[in-house]
């Protein structure tokens, strides 16, 4: 995990992985408590999940236009 200001460990580095599920069992299991107690990093969740949501919606002849 990564570190804003402050003392206060957020995990926004890690939401595209973790979204993927691409992290292995402990880091996601670190995401997933800190995203339960985060405002901010679960606000940020929700975004990073919606843009993988529509980012699966694309065609190649989408990206070719």
């Amino acid at each position: 995990m990564t570190a804003d200001r402050g003392d206060y460990p957020h995990v926004r580095t890690l939401l595209g992985a973790y979204v993927l599920d691409a992290l292995d069992e402990g880091e996601s299991g670190a995401v997933t408590r800190h995203v339960q107690r985060c405002p901010a990093c679960a606000e940020a969740y929700v975004e990073v999940a919606e843009a993988v949501s529509l980012l699966a919606l694309l065609k190649l002849d989408d990206l070719l236009e």
